[in-house]
């Protein structure tokens, strides 16, 4: 059986699909009096984060913002999630079984090791492309998600946002 690896390390503008970018300062806006329109309580958050746009479109001229989301640690997200503190909720993390996060492998690559982290759909950032690239370009080297888990982490965002709830089942055979 072929072995795939997880990551390369790349470095420059060039952003794609699967760019993790580590220390992103990016603004958030407080929840507020909704009349302050021309001003907006807002906090600086730092994340990491993955690049959820996709390639074909980010390389488009009519292209001007990209989508991120957060990458989490295993110790940061057990703080959230206590689902994750078992063992259980481990597994069904790591097959797939938990909506809204999806699981990526270590990287042992020398100089870029990381332990297992968890990306987390329900937080979504805008961020313009200029200023994408450029954080990208000033990061120097960075690791990007390779296919086929480019592939199936973007599958895995595709199914947290195309859920239905429907107002009444089929009802069970049991």
């Amino acid at each position: 059986m072929h072995k795939f690896d997880w990551y390369e390390v790349v470095n420059g503008g060039d952003l794609q699909q699967g760019d993790l970018l580590e220390n992103i300062d990016i603004l958030v806006p407080l929840l507020g009096d909704e009349k302050q329109k021309d001003n907006i309580p807002s906090v600086v958050e730092t994340y990491d984060v993955i690049v959820l746009t996709q390639s074909c479109d980010i390389v488009k001229e009519t292209c001007k913002d990209v989508l991120v989301c957060p990458i989490w640690t295993i110790d940061d997200i057990k703080k959230e999630v206590p689902h994750f503190k078992t063992s259980k909720g481990l597994e069904d993390l790591r097959t797939g079984r938990v909506v809204g996060y999806h699981l990526l492998n270590r990287c042992d690559i020398e100089g870029f090791n990381r332990d297992f982290r968890i990306i987390g759909f329900s937080k979504v950032f805008d961020l313009s492309k200029t200023n994408i690239i450029s954080i990208a370009k000033s990061q120097n080297k960075r690791l990007r998600l390779l296919p086929p888990y480019r592939e199936h982490f973007s599958q895995a965002f595709a199914r947290f946002f195309m859920r239905v709830g429907l107002p009444s089942d089929i009802p069970s055979f049991l």
